[in-house]
Order: structure tokens, then sequence, then C-alpha cells
């Protein structure tokens, strides 16, 4: 059960003084029976003139910063340390199975879970999600959705999208490559062409023993989250191909990737001012024991 530590911040440059609109910053982790948030601090420069924390429909934690003064950068700094509580190996103790026809939630979950199944882009996963279901008879989800995460693992190629949505899964399928936020968005839609309830996650990522490495490392990431009957919701990374929550924190749970961003607002200026953003981020692990997956972890500053 290690404690986990996460500094991340991001500073946007600018040729001249800018002004800036309102920021919205969903950096806080989640807190649940697997990560107990141990302290959290938020910095940001220039002073915000007006400052303040809502819950929003996710119930994710979202500092909202509005501002008077200009200035020639914008900082965001986020610090928090947690313990967390990774299960390599889910207890999947589900008989829950689909067939052809999908899977039908029982009628107490299914007004729920209905924006989760909501299909986003109809059709483009489908084919490529019934590979995974036996011929004749019912598929245990269980081995389903695990055998799905390995083959995106497996069979899709990681590269670094830095901006953008995720791309549709048609064009994920066709390219045969994307960033994390890309597959987490194809399985998410592959699960709901079945019938399943799937969610975006955004957080962290992190991986290394301190004992073993003298260091540790990690970014921000994307994966998806299913829930199954009578297990509730369970993690699945499917660009390193975990099954579980090893090695991930939780900050934002979505059913559109658009409500799970990071940091977003706006600017006032000339188009010709922007001069980048830089993202750092430092993860340190404390008291971590057998809690790496086998697969080797794929990091990515903004994948």
């Amino acid at each position: 059960m290690p404690t986990v530590s996460i500094r991340h911040l991001t500073r946007y440059r600018y040729r001249n003084r800018v002004g800036f609109g309102e920021h919205r910053m969903m950096l806080r982790p989640l807190e649940g029976i697997d990560q107990r948030l141990i302290s959290y601090d938020l910095t940001i420069s220039p002073e915000p003139s007006a400052f303040h924390h809502i819950h929003d429909l996710t119930d994710a934690s979202v500092a909202v910063a509005r501002f008077d003064a200009r200035a020639g950068e914008l900082v965001v700094e986020s610090r928090c340390e947690l313990v967390h509580t990774p299960h390599a190996v889910l207890d999947l103790a589900s008989d829950a199975a689909v067939d052809a026809n999908g899977l039908i939630y029982d009628a107490d979950e299914a007004p729920a879970l209905a924006p989760s199944v909501q299909m986003r882009h109809p059709g483009e996963a489908e084919g490529w999600a019934r590979r995974f279901l036996r011929p004749v008879g019912r598929t245990s989800l269980a081995p389903l959705l695990a055998e799905m995460t390995h083959a995106i693992r497996a069979g899709f190629t990681y590269e670094i999208r830095p901006v953008g949505p995720p791309q549709s899964p048609a064009v994920t399928l066709e390219r045969g490559r994307g960033s994390c936020r890309d597959f987490a968005f194809l399985m998410m839609e592959a699960a709901r062409s079945l019938g399943l309830a799937a969610r975006f996650v955004s957080g962290y990522v992190y991986g290394g023993s301190p004992k073993a490495t003298g260091g540790s490392h990690g970014h921000t990431h994307a994966w998806v989250r299913v829930y199954l009957p009578g297990c509730g919701w369970a993690d699945f990374d499917p660009t390193n191909g975990i099954v579980g929550n090893v090695g991930l924190i939780r900050v934002a749970v979505a059913t559109d990737a658009r409500m799970a961003l990071p940091l977003h607002g706006s600017w006032r200026g000339m188009r010709s001012d922007c001069l980048g953003m830089d993202v750092e981020i430092d993860i340190g692990i404390e008291d971590a024991v057998a809690t790496q997956p086998q697969a080797r972890m794929r990091v990515a500053a903004t994948g």
C-alpha cells in the first residue's frame, strides 16, 4: 500500500502580457476505497482575483479561477499526497455474461447507468468488439474485457499526441495507432456497443520502485472504467494492458472525455503572443510493495 506524492506543474508562456479568462482545473485526485488523500495544495500565478472549488456533475473537485491581472505567463502547480491501494488482479467474482444481443442491466441499475451506455460514435467499434464474443452462447464479461484490454496493448502502436480530443474509434482502428486517450475511447465505445456502461478516466500513471531503481516515474494518463454486475466499476488500461488499478490514480471519471480535462480556460491577446505550454510532473512512491504490473508501462506528458 504505497504512499504516492504527485507534483503537477503547467506553465503557459506568452510573448507579451496577456489577459486571462476563467480557468477550471481538475487536478485533485478522487477519494475512494483505493485512494485516500492525505494532503492537497494548489498554487496559481498570477494570483487569481477570485477563486473557489466546486463539485461537478461527476462529483470531481474543480478549482475555478478568475483573473484581473495581465501577465507574460500563467503557472498552475498542484501538489498532493495519497495512500494508494493497488489491485494487481481484480476480484471479478461475477457470473455476468453477454451474448450477441448485448448486456441488459437490472432495472434498478439501468437508469443510472444509461448515460454511460450511450455511444458517441454508434457502429464504429461494434465490429471490432464482436471479435471477442464466443461464436455460440454467452461470453463471460471479465475475460472478455481483459482480452480486449490486452488486444489493444498488443495490436496498436502508442504515440504521443499532446493536444486535441480523442480521435474517433474508426480513425484509431484505421490508423492502428493512437494516444492513451484514443485507446481509452476505443475501448469505451467497444464496451458500450455490447451494452456495457463505460466511462472515460483521466489521472496519473506511475511505476518504479525506489528500492529497485532509486526513483520513480509517472505522467498524466487516460483509461476506462466498466460497470460489471455484481462487481461495480472496474479499471481497464488498454494502453498498458493493465486489468485493475495498479499504478493508476483517478482524478476524473466521466461519460465524455470533454468533462475530464485537467485544465482549460481562455486568454486575451494576439495569436502570435502564445509561445507554448510546458508540463512538469514528478511522482514519488514510498513503501511500495509488489505493485508493478507485468507489462511495460507507456507514459507520456499529455498522451
